[in-house]
């Protein structure tokens, strides 16, 4: 069984969202069993509908929820051990749960999740992956907006974190890396992308093959399976990529109800236009991945749908049932193995 720890009150919708949600990744997964927390008096009339659910389910009462607009230290303050938030975070760390998720405040979460569960040995600073739909499938990017900015050595993390997680959620023994840069040349970029360019290539790892530097439009082609990047950029190509789908989807609409024509012809290529609204939906690739914690805690978007939110939990179900912390640290600990002067008489 795998056990999903749920925050009720997170995202625009709350329990009204998050329950159905995790009625319909249920459907899909039946070795879940969910530790939920919520505001008895909101939740409980939402759970009665979902008798599956409740028959799956630990509910516990919380004294309050963080609200969406509150600022990360405020809602550390406020709602440390008795929120939410915080508790379905707490179960991870307890060993309740294998794994939290929320669509609650991004800042709160990671604040509270850092705080909660540490950073692992030899990591400076978690980061958020995101997983990226491409021509080719799904890749993964990483920082999409944790922390601003990243040394050589916090961009050679991401990659290791970034290449276990693609390990195990897309099966690859050997993902490529790419990091984002302006442009392929090894010239080209800041000098802490160049460098973690050079780390890198030294590194010569058996857990990830690295590519080189890739530029923006190498994310929608899949040219690797992970793009390494600091959390300004991943933030802005993140945001940048849903507003251009939403865009498009707009732009079809109104070409599609413009004439009489128009709208016959979308009778008939009605299964086509389906297929390419599933594919632009951001649902369907809902749930960001805090990387570099000592334990999986997941952060859906604040206004998805329920299907949204069960794609997060399917995320959370994946990194769990493939161990992905268990291939992070066994990843550091080679590469930090390799980069230790030897001792003894030989390094004499």
């Amino acid at each position: 069984m795998i056990r999903i720890s749920l925050d009720l009150m997170g995202g625009d919708f709350g329990p009204q969202v998050v329950i159905p949600g995790a009625a319909k990744a249920l459907e899909r997964h039946p070795d879940i069993t969910f530790v939920m927390y919520g505001l008895k008096e909101q939740c409980e009339p939402v759970l009665n509908q979902f008798p599956k659910v409740k028959e799956k389910s630990v509910f516990h009462d919380c004294e309050l929820a963080v609200r969406m607009d509150e600022k990360p230290s405020q809602a550390l303050r406020r709602g440390r051990y008795v929120s939410t938030m915080w508790r379905s975070i707490e179960a991870v760390k307890t060993k309740e749960a294998d794994v939290a998720v929320s669509a609650g405040n991004t800042g709160a979460l990671m604040a509270m999740a850092k705080f909660c569960l540490r950073t692992m040995a030899n990591i400076e600073r978690p980061a958020i992956a995101a997983i990226w739909p491409t021509l080719k499938g799904e890749s993964i990017v990483l920082d999409v907006g944790a922390t601003i900015g990243a040394d050589s050595q916090q961009l050679m993390d991401f990659a290791l974190m970034g290449g276990a997680m693609a390990r195990a959620l897309f099966d690859v023994e050997r993902p490529t890396i790419g990091l984002l840069n302006v442009g392929v040349e090894e010239i080209k970029g800041q000098e802490e992308v160049r460098e973690a360019g050079r780390l890198l290539r030294e590194a010569n790892l058996d857990s990830l093959e690295y590519f080189g530097f890739v530029e923006g439009n190498d994310l929608g082609k899949g040219t690797v399976d992970v793009v390494v990047t600091e959390g300004f950029s991943g933030n802005i190509a993140l945001k940048a990529a849903e507003g251009t789908a939403r865009q498009i989807g707009e732009y079809l609409r109104a070409a599609m109800s413009r004439t009489l024509l128009a709208r016959i012809g979308y009778l008939f290529a009605k299964g086509a236009f389906d297929m390419l609204r599933e594919k632009m939906d951001p649902s369907r690739v809902n749930g960001g991945v805090f990387l570099g914690l000592n334990g999986v805690v997941i952060k859906s978007h604040g206004g998805a749908n329920a299907d949204g939110i069960a794609a997060a939990i399917e995320v959370g179900y994946d990194m769990a049932k493939n161990g992905l912390n268990q291939k992070i640290e066994n990843d550091l600990q080679k590469y930090h193995a390799k980069r230790q002067p030897p001792i003894g008489p030989e390094a004499a």
